[in-house]
């Protein structure tokens, strides 16, 4: 079996060597971007299996990357997992709207970062 990429794009260096840490030690083979507009490229470059997202960057938040890789059609297999600290459900909608698999809270535990990778990559 290959491996799966992972991109994981937040602001935060601590929450992205977090969640790189655990990826790779599950043998995701993991980038990372510090922004959207980083986030956007990185996609493009790397067209990770899946990718998780912060909502709120600089640059462009992860909303506005999500639609723009929804409206490529050359990234069409690429999965994206929104995280934020924003957990209402109006904020849930709004990531739906924009095309996300899925909507992830701050904070996660490692677990759940990994059934969720499982769960979406095997969907």
């Amino acid at each position: 079996m290959t491996q799966r990429t992972i991109l994981v794009v937040d602001d935060e260096p601590f929450i992205c060597r977090a969640l790189t840490f655990v990826l790779r030690k599950d043998n995701y083979r993991v980038f990372e971007a510090r922004n959207g507009e980083e986030g956007l490229a990185a996609i493009r470059e790397h067209k990770p299996d899946l990718v998780f997202l912060d909502v709120m960057m600089p640059k462009m938040n992860g909303c506005q990357v999500t639609e723009l890789v929804r409206a490529d059609p050359s990234l069409n297999g690429v999965k994206i997992i929104l995280l934020t600290a924003k957990g209402q459900e109006c904020d849930r909608e709004i990531g739906k709207t924009a095309g996300a698999n899925d909507y992830m809270t701050k904070p996660f535990s490692p677990t759940k970062i990994l059934d969720r990778a499982r769960e979406i990559l095997d969907s």
